[in-house]
């Protein structure tokens, strides 16, 4: 598949580790370096603060989407050469995922994992069909996939679903899966219930 944007999910604190805003801004230069342009969140601050530095000290092209609100509060990024200033929350996630071709998350608070929670439940139900990245981190993320086994195990999730995300620990590795990204097949509520039939 054909990548040129790729939208980062992640937050505006740094977390306890500096690891986690070195990755941020690594993933940045990353992004920039291999040509890509960089959809975020907007905010100057913490990890969204650090993944953009990264994209710009790089020489790349960023796009940040923020809400008024937040501009308001002064936290907008005024390095970003393309700023995206829209009204609510739910716009800003829709920009977001609009404008990216590939989706990448980072370590994060409950907000960023709100964000990839909703494009895997869109990838599901087949309202995208762009790979799903998640920088693995320090292994924070190590219990979140433990809990998609369980979702699995107990028959909540099936196992298919999660060939939509790759886990890595930095963009390289994390490309050559979405290159080879197939989406998955949409079933129907009566597919399921046949499934539980048979």
């Amino acid at each position: 598949m054909e990548i040129k944007r790729i939208t980062v999910y992640c937050g505006a604190t740094s977390g306890r580790l500096p690891e986690y805003e070195e990755a941020a801004y690594q993933l940045g230069r990353d992004i920039a370096e291999a040509g890509y342009e960089l959809v975020y969140g907007g905010g100057s601050a913490g990890m969204m603060g650090a993944v953009a530095n990264g994209a710009v000290d790089a020489g790349g092209e960023v796009i940040g989407v923020i809400p008024q609100f937040l501009v308001e509060r002064e936290l907008a990024h005024h390095r970003v050469q393309n700023l995206e200033v829209v009204q609510t929350m739910h716009e800003r996630k829709a920009m977001m995922e609009e404008l990216g071709d590939a989706i990448i998350t980072l370590p994060g608070g409950a907000g960023t994992l709100e964000e990839f929670f909703e494009m895997y439940t869109w990838g599901q139900i087949g309202l995208h069909q762009k790979p799903l990245g998640i920088i693995n981190t320090n292994n924070y993320f190590d219990g979140l996939i433990a809990m998609f086994d369980k979702m699995i195990d107990d028959e909540f999730l099936e196992g298919r679903y999660m060939d939509q995300v790759s886990v890595g620990e930095d963009l390289d590795s994390l490309l050559p899966q979405f290159m080879s990204h197939k989406p998955v097949a949409v079933r129907t509520y009566k597919d399921l219930q046949k499934g539980h039939r048979s």
